[in-house]
């Protein structure tokens, strides 16, 4: 008899799960749309970067290519430690300097002269890239590469011999340590050993690395998939549209200018999220003197707050010193920002909250913002550019920050909202913003109500949301 029942209680739930989707009206996305790729690297949302090289050596920050090999020496190199701080920080991947401007690479390459091959370093038997791409796999993290394309070593930079033997390099990495996550293109554009610059022809490196690497996203000022935020600061703007228009630009110096880089273009034809990049230190490579600089783990919850929390990811640099190692005080104030990030999302007090819409398209009901999972939506009919949506707690609660997302597989489409509490008699605005995106953070003065309301005041087109948290949160500030 129960298995009866049981069965019967399956089959009614099958029955109203396809009777749902048969009756649910599709939702069409909207002018540009993420590749599942950069879905999956919107959904990383924090991962760290490592500048590593001989300026670990020489206290540089720019090598000026002429260093000598036998420089890079470190003592106690253990990449298996940088994945374990960075996995305990929460970070979800590396990426490293595999060769910056000073053109010395960190692998055997084939193509240099200028490598660890040529140290003494492991009696020039070692390959930091092979170390940190398995210790990247032991600890379930992603791995990405920069390679500059500027080589201040290269005896072919400058010619048009170069562009060859760069995408030669990009090969030999992406097919020795691949997969690769996300490959970094610098914007920087020098002088070669032969004092002359070179003219980088971008359109045959990005046609080379889709064919040999189609599921990576690559980063440049203009993308292709990934743009940099326009600052060094880990900051984005408060507007951060993921689109942005590349027609007219270049990499470098003819790059947009950096309030479009930050906020990204309203009506852009290109979906190119906002990367960004900042360091734990004053400078990008390790200097023993910055050891007392290092950004403690609430200034990096508050740049999380202002990148993640603003609809970009945070790409955080992590200088290993000269042992190979990361600083015992970096690693510190890693393992406190996971910390404090944890006490963030705590306890959301919106999960399984009553929610109701003024407006609903069929089949993305308004509860699916408080389910907790991660596969439903709420859309508001195509007609609706605006929409409100209320929160009721059932009893009054204490709360100060408010985290919305879009269903961006969908398109970015909210342009404005407020957020407004009930105080027993009516609502009144307690913070307001202009776009969402992947994710947005606001923290406002603490609030006790049981009831709130978010007014989506305009959208490009049918707003569609994936979900709404509410959180008592330590105050960081973030808008």
């Amino acid at each position: 008899m129960g298995m009866s029942r049981l069965k019967l209680q399956i089959i009614t739930g099958f029955i109203l799960c396809f009777s749902t989707i048969a009756t649910a009206q599709p939702i069409k996305p909207f002018g540009p749309t993420p590749t599942p790729q950069q879905l999956i690297w919107h959904d990383m949302e924090f991962y760290l970067f490592i500048h590593f090289g001989p300026n670990t050596f020489t206290d540089l920050e720019w090598g000026h290519g002429t260093e000598d090999p036998n420089s890079f020496n470190p003592t106690r190199l253990d990449c298996m430690q940088w994945a374990r701080v960075a996995r305990e920080a929460g970070a979800k991947g590396i990426i490293i300097t595999a060769k910056h401007h000073d053109g010395f690479c960190l692998w055997p390459s084939n193509q240099s002269k200028h490598t660890v091959r040529e140290s003494k370093w492991k009696g020039g038997k070692g390959d930091v890239v092979r170390d940190l791409a398995n210790a990247c796999k032991a600890y379930g993290l992603k791995f990405g590469i920069y390679v500059s394309p500027w080589d201040r070593n290269h005896p072919k930079y400058g010619t048009p011999q170069y562009n060859a033997v760069y995408i030669e390099t990009m090969k030999e990495l992406i097919g020795k340590y691949g997969p690769i996550f996300e490959l970094w293109w610098d914007g920087a554009n020098g002088e070669g050993p032969n004092g002359k610059k070179q003219i980088y022809d971008f359109a045959l490196f990005e046609k080379t690395v889709r064919k040999i690497a189609p599921y990576t996203v690559v980063f440049s000022d203009i993308g292709p998939d990934i743009r940099w935020v326009g600052n060094e600061r880990g900051i984005a703007s408060t507007t951060n549209w993921n689109l942005l228009d590349t027609a007219g630009f270049k990499r470098g110096h003819g790059a947009p200018h950096t309030d479009s880089l930050g906020r990204g273009n309203f009506n852009g034809k290109n979906w190119i999220p906002a990367e960004c990049d900042v360091s734990i230190r004053p400078g990008w490579f390790y200097h023993s003197k910055e050891d007392d600089k290092v950004k403690s783990g609430k200034q990096l919850m508050e740049l999380y707050l202002e990148s993640v929390g603003r609809g970009a990811n945070f790409l955080l640099n992590v200088p290993p010193d000269r042992r190979g190692l990361f600083h015992e005080k970096d690693s510190a104030a890693l393992v406190e920002f996971r910390r404090l990030k944890d006490e963030f999302y705590k306890e959301n007090l919106a999960l399984k909250a009553s929610v109701m819409a003024s407006a609903t398209r069929k089949g993305y009901a308004p509860s699916n913002l408080t389910d907790g999972s991660a596969r439903t939506h709420w859309a508001a009919p195509d007609e609706n550019k605006s929409d409100t949506i209320e929160i009721d707690l059932k009893s009054t609660k204490t709360f100060n920050s408010i985290v919305l997302q879009e269903s961006i597989e969908y398109g970015q489409r909210i342009i404005s909202f407020s957020i407004e509490v009930w105080d027993g008699d009516k609502y009144y605005e307690v913070t307001k913003g202009t776009t969402v995106g992947r994710k947005r953070i606001i923290q406002f003065s603490p609030q006790q109500v049981s009831k709130l309301r978010l007014l989506i005041k305009e959208s490009k087109a049918a707003p569609v949301m994936h979900s709404i948290e509410i959180y008592n949160a330590p105050d960081y500030g973030a808008n």
